[in-house]
Protein backbone atom coordinates (compact mmCIF):
# COMPACT_ATOMS: atom_id res chain seq x y z
CA UNK A 1 0.00 0.00 0.00
CA UNK A 2 1.12 3.22 -0.74
CA UNK A 3 2.10 5.77 1.67
CA UNK A 4 1.11 9.86 0.53
CA UNK A 5 2.93 12.02 2.50
CA UNK A 6 1.49 15.68 2.69
CA UNK A 7 4.23 17.85 4.47
CA UNK A 8 2.37 21.19 5.94
CA UNK A 9 0.36 21.37 2.97
CA UNK A 10 -1.61 24.85 3.02
CA UNK A 11 -4.90 24.21 0.95
CA UNK A 12 -8.00 22.43 1.61
CA UNK A 13 -8.91 22.04 -1.71
CA UNK A 14 -5.66 20.24 -2.93
CA UNK A 15 -5.95 18.18 0.38
CA UNK A 16 -9.58 16.73 -0.21
CA UNK A 17 -8.10 15.93 -4.12
CA UNK A 18 -5.50 13.68 -2.84
CA UNK A 19 -7.73 11.95 -0.10
CA UNK A 20 -9.75 11.05 -2.72
CA UNK A 21 -7.38 10.18 -5.19
CA UNK A 22 -5.86 8.24 -1.56
CA UNK A 23 -9.17 7.05 -1.31
CA UNK A 24 -9.52 5.53 -5.09
CA UNK A 25 -6.08 3.80 -4.51
CA UNK A 26 -6.32 2.06 -1.55
CA UNK A 27 -3.04 4.68 -0.45
CA UNK A 28 -2.42 5.55 3.02
CA UNK A 29 -2.62 9.37 3.74
CA UNK A 30 0.06 10.60 6.49
CA UNK A 31 -0.40 14.62 7.63
CA UNK A 32 2.47 16.38 8.63
CA UNK A 33 1.49 19.76 10.54
CA UNK A 34 1.41 22.31 10.87
CA UNK A 35 -1.87 22.26 8.32
CA UNK A 36 -3.45 25.15 6.86
CA UNK A 37 -7.13 23.63 7.22
CA UNK A 38 -9.30 21.53 10.13
CA UNK A 39 -9.38 18.28 9.61
CA UNK A 40 -11.68 17.61 12.08
CA UNK A 41 -14.60 15.05 11.70
CA UNK A 42 -16.94 17.96 11.75
CA UNK A 43 -15.41 20.46 9.06
CA UNK A 44 -14.50 16.87 6.77
CA UNK A 45 -18.42 16.51 7.37
CA UNK A 46 -18.97 20.27 6.18
CA UNK A 47 -16.67 20.32 3.42
CA UNK A 48 -18.72 16.99 2.24
CA UNK A 49 -15.72 14.88 1.44
CA UNK A 50 -18.14 11.96 1.25
CA UNK A 51 -15.24 9.59 0.74
CA UNK A 52 -13.22 10.62 3.51
CA UNK A 53 -13.84 7.14 5.54
CA UNK A 54 -12.74 5.54 2.65
CA UNK A 55 -8.92 7.14 3.83
CA UNK A 56 -6.87 5.48 5.93
CA UNK A 57 -5.33 8.92 7.79
CA UNK A 58 -2.74 9.38 10.11
CA UNK A 59 -1.54 12.48 11.46
CA UNK A 60 1.95 13.32 12.95
CA UNK A 61 2.84 17.20 14.96
CA UNK A 62 6.44 17.13 12.53
CA UNK A 63 8.64 15.15 10.30
CA UNK A 64 10.66 13.44 13.30
CA UNK A 65 7.19 12.12 14.93
CA UNK A 66 6.61 10.40 10.82
CA UNK A 67 10.03 8.95 11.05
CA UNK A 68 9.53 7.77 14.81
CA UNK A 69 6.42 5.98 13.91
CA UNK A 70 7.47 4.89 10.77
CA UNK A 71 11.48 3.97 10.57
CA UNK A 72 10.79 2.19 7.53
CA UNK A 73 9.77 5.02 5.41
CA UNK A 74 13.50 6.51 5.84
CA UNK A 75 14.33 3.19 3.89
CA UNK A 76 11.76 3.88 1.09
CA UNK A 77 10.81 6.57 0.24
CA UNK A 78 11.26 9.29 -2.90
CA UNK A 79 10.98 13.43 -2.29
CA UNK A 80 8.81 15.43 -5.27
CA UNK A 81 10.25 18.60 -5.52
CA UNK A 82 10.77 20.67 -8.48
CA UNK A 83 14.46 21.44 -7.79
CA UNK A 84 15.12 17.65 -8.02
CA UNK A 85 18.29 16.41 -10.05
CA UNK A 86 16.40 13.86 -11.88
CA UNK A 87 12.90 12.95 -13.49
CA UNK A 88 10.36 10.61 -11.46
CA UNK A 89 10.76 8.12 -14.47
CA UNK A 90 14.25 7.44 -12.80
CA UNK A 91 12.37 6.36 -9.78
CA UNK A 92 11.82 2.31 -9.44
CA UNK A 93 8.98 2.68 -6.82
CA UNK A 94 7.60 -0.01 -4.55
CA UNK A 95 3.96 -0.97 -3.33
CA UNK A 96 4.69 0.28 0.19
CA UNK A 97 6.82 3.30 -0.28
CA UNK A 98 6.73 6.18 0.69
CA UNK A 99 6.03 9.66 -1.24
CA UNK A 100 6.48 13.11 0.39
CA UNK A 101 5.20 16.36 -1.17
CA UNK A 102 5.75 19.79 0.32
CA UNK A 103 3.43 22.77 0.99
CA UNK A 104 2.27 24.36 -1.90
CA UNK A 105 3.93 27.86 -1.03
CA UNK A 106 7.66 26.18 -0.20
CA UNK A 107 7.55 22.98 -1.31
CA UNK A 108 9.64 20.31 0.76
CA UNK A 109 12.60 22.40 3.96
CA UNK A 110 15.79 22.30 2.11
CA UNK A 111 17.02 20.54 4.84
CA UNK A 112 15.52 17.52 4.39
CA UNK A 113 15.44 17.66 0.71
CA UNK A 114 19.66 17.72 0.99
CA UNK A 115 19.74 14.77 3.42
CA UNK A 116 17.87 12.40 0.81
CA UNK A 117 19.24 14.16 -2.38
CA UNK A 118 19.41 10.97 -4.55
CA UNK A 119 15.89 10.31 -3.69
CA UNK A 120 14.62 13.93 -5.14
CA UNK A 121 12.04 13.71 -8.54
CA UNK A 122 10.50 15.88 -10.21
CA UNK A 123 7.72 15.95 -12.97
CA UNK A 124 9.35 17.17 -16.58
CA UNK A 125 7.80 20.84 -17.21
CA UNK A 126 8.87 23.99 -19.45
CA UNK A 127 11.26 26.34 -18.58
CA UNK A 128 8.61 28.93 -18.07
CA UNK A 129 6.56 26.84 -15.32
CA UNK A 130 6.88 27.25 -11.63
CA UNK A 131 5.17 24.12 -10.59
CA UNK A 132 2.09 21.68 -11.14
CA UNK A 133 -0.83 21.99 -8.77
CA UNK A 134 0.04 19.78 -6.11
CA UNK A 135 -2.56 17.50 -6.50
CA UNK A 136 -1.68 16.90 -9.81
CA UNK A 137 1.17 15.92 -8.80
CA UNK A 138 0.58 13.59 -6.33
CA UNK A 139 -2.04 11.75 -8.88
CA UNK A 140 1.10 11.62 -11.46
CA UNK A 141 3.40 9.97 -8.89
CA UNK A 142 0.63 7.64 -7.76
CA UNK A 143 -0.70 6.12 -10.36
CA UNK A 144 3.16 5.84 -11.84
CA UNK A 145 4.16 3.87 -8.39
CA UNK A 146 0.85 1.78 -9.25
CA UNK A 147 2.16 1.37 -12.94
CA UNK A 148 5.20 0.11 -11.84
CA UNK A 149 3.47 -2.55 -9.09
CA UNK A 150 0.93 -3.74 -11.76
CA UNK A 151 -2.02 -1.61 -9.88
CA UNK A 152 -2.32 -4.06 -7.01
CA UNK A 153 -5.62 -4.89 -6.15
CA UNK A 154 -7.31 -2.48 -8.91
CA UNK A 155 -9.64 -2.93 -10.98
CA UNK A 156 -8.50 -2.32 -14.64
CA UNK A 157 -11.75 -2.40 -16.34
CA UNK A 158 -15.45 -1.10 -16.22
CA UNK A 159 -18.66 -1.94 -16.60
CA UNK A 160 -18.20 -1.43 -20.68
CA UNK A 161 -15.57 -4.58 -20.79
CA UNK A 162 -17.19 -7.85 -22.43
CA UNK A 163 -18.32 -10.50 -19.72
Amino acid sequence: MLNIVLVEPEIPQNCGNIARTCAATGSRLHLVRPLGFDISEKAVRRAGLDYWHLVEVFDYANLEELFLRHPEAERDLWLTTTKAPQSYEAARFSPDCWLFFGKETAGLPLDFREKYRERCIRLPMVSEARSLNLSNTVAVCVYEALRQNRFPGLQGVGEMAPH
